[in-house]
């Protein structure tokens, strides 16, 4: 996956350590010298230094080719601005952070994934939105256990299928149970007969983590 990050602060560097880690292209850009010189020797990625708020630059990192556009920096207008010229371009994942509440509508308005108060949870909150874009919250629990949510795609590997189906034809890896189901408003605790539906809001732990294997039964791709 070619992913181009923005801003390479607390929250940037989390992003940009998980995605080298996992051996994405990365392109980072980055207005503060140190910081990018700090990241050029650190991580295995190509880094710009330069204001992402600029077509050009954003051009210069290959938005036309990315993947995925990853705005990080503390300031709305410049994530806001990067982001239109992801949507210009056709970038298929837009993901930013968000600074001020007040804004959420406007990154809404362009499709964008919105994270408040960047810290370092949110830091990687913003690399899941890229690596899975089924989930829609997740919260680490220790060690590598997790749980999230997602909601189920039409045509779904668990479409229609009950837990104990799911279970006989290997959907459900080892330690990830299906905690609770939100359907029409209405809280489900599911049991084995349970059967999944598209559109239920599904509530899962992972004792592993929540890895493609996992999110993408709920995904009809």
């Amino acid at each position: 996956m070619y992913i181009i990050v923005v801003g390479a602060g607390r929250t940037g560097r989390i992003v940009i350590d998980l995605a080298t880690r996992d051996d994405h292209d990365v392109v980072v850009i980055e207005r503060d010298a140190e910081l990018a010189e700090e990241v050029s020797a650190s991580y295995d990625c190509l880094v710009i230094n330069a204001d992402a708020a600029s077509k050009e630059i954003l051009l210069e990192a290959g938005v036309e080719e990315a993947d995925a556009l990853i705005s990080t920096t503390p300031i709305d207008s410049v994530n806001l601005m990067v982001t239109m010229f992801g949507k210009q371009y056709g970038v298929e994942t837009l993901v930013s952070s968000i600074n001020d509440p007040e804004h959420k509508e406007l990154f809404e308005d362009l499709g964008v994934n919105i994270v408040e108060s960047p810290h370092q949870l949110n830091g990687q909150y913003l690399y899941r939105a890229v690596q899975h874009p089924a989930i829609e919250e997740f919260m680490p629990v220790a060690g590598d256990a997790e749980i999230f949510e997602a909601t189920v795609d039409t045509g779904a590997p668990i479409d229609g299928l009950t837990l104990i189906d799911a279970d006989k034809d290997d959907l459900l890896p080892e330690e990830t149970i299906i905690v609770a189901i939100v359907r029409d408003e209405e809280l489900i605790i599911p049991q084995g007969d349970t059967e999944i539906q598209a559109g239920d809001e599904v509530t899962t732990f992972c004792g592993s983590g929540a890895t493609s294997r996992v999110t993408e039964i709920f995904t009809a791709s």
